[in-house]
């Protein structure tokens, strides 16, 4: 019964897959504000936060777009279980995201 629960593995791997080379830009831009965030001095770190923060929900929107672009194409008995392998797989992928 290992198929049901990994139903959506194989997808769900090649969609991070192309994810992440399409959106290498915004993956770089991450890591470097993150960079940024841990090297800023007391003044400055918050405003760095909140730059890091925001590369981080250019990311989860891009990853909700996706998802939700593939869910309009299902019948809804199985979307919801496309969106949350999606989600647990992004979530390990990228640990820093937010939920969605």
């Amino acid at each position: 019964m290992s198929f049901r629960r990994d139903r959506f593995g194989d997808l769900v791997r090649r969609q991070l897959e192309l994810f992440v080379e399409d959106e290498q830009e915004l993956l770089h831009e991450a890591e470097a504000a993150e960079h940024a965030y841990d090297a800023a001095e007391r003044d400055a770190a918050e405003e760095a936060y909140g730059d890091y923060q925001l590369v981080l929900e250019s990311i989860a929107d891009r990853l909700e777009e996706l998802r939700d672009t593939y869910v309009s194409t299902l019948d809804a008995d199985v979307a919801g279980a496309y969106a949350q392998a999606l989600s647990r797989a992004a979530r390990k992928r990228f640990p820093t995201l937010r939920e969605f």
